[in-house]
Parts: C-alpha cells; structure tokens; sequence
C-alpha cells in the first residue's frame, strides 16, 4: 500500500490503475480490487492499494512490478515499463480486465477514484465503483464476484450481501445464548461508523436478546476529526481511551481504525484503571474458544490451530498459548501479509497484530472437514454448529474491525465474561517502544522474523549482553519500513527495568549509526 499526502498521490493512483488491470489480464479476466484509504493515518493523507481476486493482498512477486510503475520519470518511460511487464508475464492485451473500486471518507477520495477511472478508461478495463466502503467490505466483494458461481462461493457480491451474510451467522453462532450488557464502539469518525450502523440494521434488537452496540466517533461529516483524538491507533498508542467516548467503569469498549480492518477493546476498571484488550487478546481468546469447539465437537485431532504473531506480540501472550492453551505459535516478520501467508499453513491459523489487525483463516480442508462431519452426540452437534457459523461470521479474506468485534461479543457471551474476565487469561509484561532516528535505515538488517539484527556487526551480540541482564528480559532492534528510523522494543518483569532496558538498547543503536548517547 502506498500512503502519502493526498495532493502527492495523483500519479501514483494512475499508476495503481494501471497495474490492476495488468493484473486482471493476466489472471484472465478475474476482478481484481483496488481501495484507496490511507487507514489511520491523518485526515489530510490518502494512499491506495490493490485485493487480489480471492481477497488476498496482492501477490507480492508483484510488487515491485507496481514500484517500477510508480517510479517511472516520464511518460514516455511509463509506458515502456508497461508494455515489458506485458512482455515479461506473457499476457494477453485483448483478454478483458475487470476491476472494482472503493474509497473511505477522506475528502481527497473523489478527486483520487477520478483519477484511477481515468487509467481504467485509458487501458480499457471494465470497472464498477462500489463508492464508499470499508476496505473489508471491498475485499469481501472482490472474492464474492471471483467464486461466485464456483463451489467456493463466499457470498452475494454486494453491500448488503456483506451484512445478511453477517447477521445470519451471527444469529447461528451465538446458539440462542444472551448477550451481556453493551459494547460502545468508537468509529474513529471513519467509514466504520456509518457502515457499523448498517449492520446494526440487520441484527436483532437488545430488546429481542440482540448485543446493544453504542456508536461513538462517527462524525464523517467532517472529514477532518478522521482519527483525531480517537480511532484504534489513539488508543494503543496512547495507552487511553478516547476522550469522548465517555464510557462507564467495566464497560466493554472497542475502537476502530479509519478504514475499519483494525479493532482493539478496552475498558476502565472500577479504580479508573485503563486496561487494554489488544490484538493479542483477541488472537488468544479466538485461539482458546475454536480450540475448545473443535475438541468438543470431537475434531481435536483433525483439526490442527496454530497461532501466528510478530516479534511486537507480548511475550506473555505467547506463553500463554504455548503453555496454557498448548497450541503452536509461528512467528512472522511484520506485516500482515506475512502473517496471514503463515496462517494460512495451518487448519485453522488465527493471526492478530498486536494493533488488532487480523482474523482467522480455515483452510479448505478444515472446510470440508466441518462439512462433511457427523456429530455422535447433542454437544458434538452443538460445538460443530457455532464452528460453522464462525466461519461465515469471520472475514477470513483480511482483518475486519467489524466481523472481529462481532466474533469477540460471540465469544464472550458463549464463556459468560466481562471484560475484567478476558483481561486475568494472563498478564501483560510492561513493554516499551522507542523510535531512533538514523541517517540511513538500510545499514540495519534484520533475519530471524526481524527479532535479529546481522548488521551492523556486532549490535546483536551488544542487544543480548544487555537483555541478559533482566528478568524475563527480551528486545529487538529493526529498521521502519517507511522512515528512516529504527524502532526498539522491549520487555522486561517491571516497568523500571522495561525502561531501563529499552533505553539501554536505544543507546547501542545510537551508536551503531555513529553517534554515541
């Protein structure tokens, strides 16, 4: 995905356009998906990216087919790297290009979707404009209209398609148990808010035993409070919630990021404690309720959950799984490309970024399987029932903030916890993240799921001396992929020693670059 200030972005959404319909041609004809949103980041910044047809992201061979596009110095250039890509993947011009589109609130958004329609036009691409979406919703789409007809299906093609599918399975899910009290969600003023309010539409009343969702932040009328003093990203960074989503002691609260694929709950304590249920939390609760189902419905042994996260994941989390839940965990580079490719290896890969961004992906053989089992007894029908309803729930193509928070309220109801319930599974150790500007960001490389620096020479060796001296220990130093910076994290038993620890590794980054302190 490309981000940057909206106003620098015109070429590079022609570009963009460009590369889509490439892409169709080349799959023959299959839609491929294109969403311009630049997430949570400031109003004032769009970005685009592309869904492949099973709305996946796209396929990262091609990637730096989409960097030589961006990066051609003229016209004239542009259209030479065109036609060698033509060349280079043997694809057919006369093959028929189809692509969808869609874009969040921002204000630049119209003025961006103009420009993409223009290299639509240009190259000759059928292409229907689905307006405003969440980039869930444009992903759900994309493989709805690639499999439809196929036995593969994965849904209507359409927005209400998205939210019939939705309610539907939730109803199944929840096996006629009650939820709980509420949930107040706080939109980030994004395109969530409106299409949360949709959905809502669809869903049984509270006054019929439906979950009573209070939606805060959903101003999108103006497009310059999008994640301002809210949202997803507010919130894990600051470790708050949102000044104005005025919730009450234990209540259950989430927060949305702009483009609604990221959600993280919280709530505060009955002494005012802030208290935050991350994409770990999420990831280890999912883990632990499809773990339990599949056992009870008597497909522990055939159907094998794995847990995949970042070197970013709490360490405590990961024990947790490991140890408690006894489940595998692989851990990915950042980027959740890379983890839903890891997930995607087991029967059932849950995967969460501890800035909740994920979802849980079954694998066409653990589909089948669901499918096709015969339940021996009342509770193995019931266990099999909410399974199968989980994965009509799920947005298995990409993380979903609303799918995700609907599968939490599903889980929580099926355990009959509050959130002080989910937050005991475990403890968090304290952490701390630390930004160190470098002159070049390129020097450090990072192997080992970037929990590893080979170079510079000898930091490593320096990072470990310095972890050996605390108690549960653990950090890592890897580049940014956007800005010449190196982020440090860092884990210890305290918080002291958390900061101490990161302070310390900071400093022998610092040298590396050539500056000492």
């Amino acid at each position: 995905m490309d981000r940057n200030r909206s106003i620098l972005l015109d070429s590079v959404v022609f570009r963009v356009g460009l590369l889509a319909a490439l892409r169709s041609r080349k799959l023959n004809g299959q839609t491929i998906g294109v969403m311009i949103t630049a997430s949570h980041n400031p109003p004032e910044d769009n970005g685009v990216k592309l869904v492949d047809p099973m709305g996946e992201m796209l396929e990262e061979s091609w990637e730096a087919y989409g960097t030589t596009l961006a990066n051609a110095p003229s016209e004239e250039k542009l259209f030479e790297v065109y036609d060698s890509i033509i060349k280079e993947c043997h694809i057919n011009p006369d093959t028929k290009a189809n692509v969808i589109f869609a874009r969040d609130t921002r204000s630049s958004g119209a003025h961006l979707v103009s420009i993409l329609i223009e290299a639509l036009t240009a190259t000759d691409t059928a292409y229907t404009d689905y307006k405003l979406l969440t980039t869930p919703q444009l992903h759900y789409i994309t493989r709805c209209l690639n499999t439809k007809g196929s036995p593969y299906e994965y849904g209507e093609p359409t927005e209400q398609g998205y939210y019939e599918k939705t309610a539907s399975s939730l109803k199944l899910a929840m096996q006629g148990r009650q939820f709980s009290g509420s949930v107040t969600v706080d939109c980030a003023n994004g395109v969530g808010g409106p299409k949360l309010r949709e959905l809502i539409k669809y869903l049984p009343p509270p006054s019929e035993g439906g979950l009573e969702i209070k939606v805060v932040n959903d101003d999108v009328l103006k497009p310059e409070r999008l994640n301002h003093q809210c949202g997803a990203d507010f919130v894990k960074t600051n470790q708050r919630a949102p000044p104005s989503s005025h919730a009450a002691p234990m209540t259950r609260c989430a927060s949305l990021d702009g483009d609604a694929d990221r959600i993280v709950y919280y709530f505060n304590d009955v002494d005012g404690t802030f208290r935050l249920l991350d994409g770990d939390r999420i990831a280890t609760l999912a883990a632990s309720f499809i773990g339990d189902l599949a056992r009870s419905a008597g497909l522990g042994e055939k159907l094998k959950v794995g847990v995949v996260q970042t070197a970013y994941a709490n360490g405590a989390s990961t024990a947790y799984v490991t140890q408690d839940l006894r489940l595998p965990v692989v851990c990915t580079a950042t980027g959740v490309k890379h983890l839903h490719h890891a997930a995607t290896k087991f029967d059932v890969g849950v995967y969460f970024e501890a800035n909740g961004h994920g979802t849980v992906v079954f694998s066409d053989l653990a589909l089948k399987r669901l499918k096709k089992y015969e339940p021996q007894s009342p509770a193995q029908s019931s266990a099999l029932d909410t399974l199968r309803a989980l994965t009509a729930l799920i947005n298995q193509t990409v993380g979903d903030a609303l799918s995700d928070l609907l599968l939490v309220e599903v889980i929580l109801a099926h355990k009959g916890w509050g959130p002080k319930e989910w937050d005991l599974t475990y403890t968090d150790l304290p952490n701390r993240l630390v930004r160190v500007e470098v002159a070049d960001r390129y020097i450090f490389k990072a192997v080992d799921a970037e929990r590893r620096l080979e170079s510079p020479p000898g930091v490593q060796a320096q990072i470990d001396a310095a972890v050996g001296k605390f108690k549960n220990g653990r950090s890592f130093a890897r580049a940014s992929g956007t800005e010449d910076a190196v982020r440090v994290y860092a884990e210890a038993a305290s918080r002291s020693e958390t900061e101490d620890l990161a302070q310390k590794v900071a400093a022998i980054v610092r040298q590396a670059r050539g500056e000492i302190g």
